[in-house]
């Protein structure tokens, strides 16, 4: 029995010993074959990392990137607002422009009521309705008929025997005047600018224009 223990005895050193070189085997490997902490960190180190946010909290890059995106939609903001402003100020002006040619199309010329003013009347609407004549034209003739008197009568010529008296500042007669009336004029023979225009379109007709008209016509 002895004898038994004591080769119990060792076998169970051997086993021990076999373990503990085993384990010292492991702790060398360990030891001479893994990097070292200061190897790791340099290796770490030496890696660009990028940074992660944490705990929610944003990054530098993250902070630039929406404060680009921020600047950008500022801008493009702020293009908008000036095209629109520089579209309804074009829109303004437009209207302001139409407004005021309308204005002037609806007010009508105004005009001296004497000689001067009724020739220049009756030129404009000579002048839209194409019938020729110059201020000179009419004046010249107008001073010969009647001195300038819209309400002369002759009652002593022809037509006056006719019973058909030449009136106004160029002494028509009244079928004269009917077929020569301008549209747009009173239908009163005596009117001066009714009686103007009528006579120079008359004339127009007979003689090309009340400018070639010196004597009686």
């Amino acid at each position: 029995m002895p004898r038994i223990s004591t080769l119990r005895i060792t076998r169970s050193h051997k086993i021990a010993t076999a373990v503990l070189v085993a384990a010292g085997s492991v702790t060398a490997i360990t030891a001479t074959g893994g990097p070292s902490e200061a190897q790791t960190t340099a290796t770490r180190s030496s890696v660009s990392v990028e940074p992660v946010a944490a705990a929610g909290v944003p990054t530098a890059k993250d902070a630039a990137e929406k404060a680009a995106k921020e600047n950008a939609a500022k801008e493009a903001a702020a293009k908008k607002a000036t095209a629109k402003k520089a579209a309804e100020k074009e829109r303004s002006e437009k209207q302001a422009a139409n407004r005021s040619t309308e204005r002037k199309a609806v007010t009508p010329k105004k005009y001296a009521n004497n000689l001067d003013g009724w020739i220049r009347e009756s030129l404009d609407i000579m002048d839209k309705k194409n019938i020729p004549g110059s201020y000179e034209g009419l004046h010249r003739n107008i001073m010969r008929e009647s001195s300038g008197n819209p309400n002369a009568v002759n009652d002593w010529d022809i037509n006056a025997q006719n019973g058909i008296p030449s009136k106004g500042l160029l002494q028509v007669i009244q079928p004269t005047f009917d077929a020569y009336h301008v549209k747009g004029t009173p239908k009163k023979l005596t009117d001066p600018v009714a009686n103007i225009t009528a006579a120079a379109n008359y004339a127009a007709d007979r003689y090309g224009s009340i400018d070639n008209v010196d004597s009686a016509y």
